[in-house]
């Protein structure tokens, strides 16, 4: 199974986004019981929410 997950796993507190992959508490928990589709829908999203987290904390 494909995952986004480095292995750094902090939440920013104003997006509770991950700083390490971009998910969502959410998105991490289902993760194993999401689809292929699913994931990878969420995998396209990630570039974005990223590019945000930096900019945020920059």
């Amino acid at each position: 199974m494909i995952s986004p997950c480095i292995s750094v796993c902090v939440l920013d507190p104003q997006t509770e986004l991950c700083e390490g992959c971009g998910r969502s508490l959410d998105e991490i928990s289902q993760w194993s019981r999401m689809t292929e589709n699913q994931r990878r829908a969420v995998m396209d999203r990630l570039p974005a929410r990223l590019e945000s987290l930096t900019r945020t904390n920059a």
